[in-house]
C-alpha cells in the first residue's frame, strides 16, 4: 500500500461513508414505520409538478445552487380519530426528483383508494409506501466493494506500475510523473468516450416539441482558492424549457449534454452556447426510459478537444519517460 497520509484515504472514502450512513438512517426509519397503524385514504391530486431543489455545489462560493426538477405530486386524504388529514409523501425514502414521475402518477391516479400508514404520535406524518427499494442493501454492498477496489486498487496498482516502469526508463526519477500523466490522459480519454456514447444514445431518443421558458447568462462567484477571500466571477448559460411526453408536462434545464460548463469569460460562454429566445418553439429529445431527462442539442462537438487533450497529456507522459 502506498505510504499516503491517512486523511487522503479519508477524503476518498468520505462520500461512501455518507451514503452508508444515510442508508442506515433510512433503514431505522423504515423499521419504525413498520409499527405505524394504517387507515384507508383517497388520492385527491395526482400530477407532475416542478420544484426548486437545493443542490450541494462545492464549486460555488455559497456551496450550493438551486435546480428545477420534476416530481410526482400525489396528495391523499385520510382520517385519524375523526380528523381529516392530507399528505403528499409517498415513500419513506427521499424523493430527489426526476425519477419515476410518470410511473408514480400512473400508480396513484386521482380517486384511487390507498392505505396510508401514519405516525401515531404525529398523525399528520404519513406515507403510502414504507419499504425501501428491494435489493438496496445488495446494490450498496456491490457499490461499496467497487469503490474500495477502485480506491485501494488504483493506489496499489499505480504504485506497482511506477516501480515496474522505473526499472525500464532511461530516467527512472521521472517514472512517477510519467505514470501520473499517463493515467490522467487515460481518464480524460475515458470521459470523452462516455460523452460520445451518451450523445450517440441521445440521438436515438424520440423528439417532441417544447418551448423555451428562460435563456440567459448566469453570473456567480466560484469558491475561493489559493487562500483568496473571494472566488472568481463565473458565467454559465442557463436554459429552462418545457415539453410534453405521454400527456405529462416536464421542465428541464439541460439544453446540452455539457450544460454545466462554465467560464470566467462571459464572451466565451455567449459565443460557445446557443442563445435561445424566450418562448421560442424547440425540438426536444426525450429519454423514453426517464422522460425527466432530455436535451435540445445531443451532439457534443467539443469531444474532439478532449481527445486532443488526452493525446497531448500522453505526449507529456512519453516525453517524461523517454527524454526526462
Amino acid at each position: 500500500m502506498p505510504d499516503l497520509p491517512w486523511f487522503v484515504y479519508a477524503m476518498l472514502l468520505a462520500p461512501l461513508g455518507l451514503i452508508l450512513a444515510a442508508a442506515t438512517y433510512k433503514s431505522l426509519q423504515v423499521r419504525a414505520a413498520r409499527e405505524w397503524p394504517s387507515t384507508a385514504g383517497k388520492v385527491v391530486v395526482s400530477k407532475a409538478e416542478v420544484r426548486k431543489v437545493k443542490v450541494i455545489d462545492g464549486d460555488r462560493e455559497e456551496g450550493h445552487r438551486f435546480e428545477e426538477r420534476n416530481f410526482a405530486d400525489i396528495v391523499y386524504e385520510y382520517s385519524v380519530a375523526g380528523r381529516k388529514l392530507r399528505n403528499n409523501r409517498v415513500s419513506i425514502g427521499e424523493d430527489l426528483g426526476n425519477f419515476q414521475v410518470a410511473e408514480t402518477i400512473a400508480k396513484y391516479p386521482v380517486g384511487a383508494v390507498v392505505t396510508a400508514f401514519y405516525n401515531p404520535l404525529h398523525p399528520d406524518q404519513a406515507v403510502l409506501e414504507r419499504d425501501l427499494p428491494k435489493g438496496m442493501w445488495g446494490c450498496l454492498g456491490i457499490g461499496t466493494a467497487i469503490v474500495l477496489a477502485i480506491v485501494f486498487g488504483s493506489a496499489v496498482g499505480l504504485h506497482q506500475i511506477t516501480e515496474f516502469v522505473s526499472t525500464r526508463l532511461p530516467h527512472p526519477e521521472n517514472s512517477a510523473a510519467a505514470v501520473a500523466f499517463g493515467a490522467f490522459g487515460t481518464a480524460v480519454a475515458l470521459f470523452a468516450l462516455v460523452l460520445h456514447r451518451h450523445a450517440s444514445l441521445a440521438m436515438k431518443w424520440p423528439v417532441v416539441t417544447g418551448a423555451i421558458k428562460l435563456s440567459d447568462i448566469e453570473q456567480y462567484r466560484a469558491a475561493p482558492k489559493d487562500g483568496r477571500s473571494r472566488g472568481q466571477t463565473m458565467y454559465q448559460r442557463r436554459v429552462s424549457y418545457i415539453y410534453k411526453y405521454n400527456n405529462l408536462t416536464y421542465t428541464n434545464t439541460h439544453a446540452t449534454l455539457a450544460s454545466s460548463v462554465a467560464s470566467t469569460s462571459s464572451w466565451l460562454v455567449r459565443k460557445s452556447t446557443t442563445d435561445y429566445k424566450n418562448g421560442a418553439s424547440v425540438k426536444v429529445r426525450v429519454n423514453p426510459d426517464n422522460p425527466s431527462q432530455a436535451t435540445l442539442e445531443p451532439r457534443t462537438g467539443f469531444v474532439w478537444l478532449l481527445w486532443l487533450a488526452a493525446a497531448a497529456i500522453w505526449g507529456v507522459a512519453y516525453y517524461a519517460a523517454v527524454h526526462g
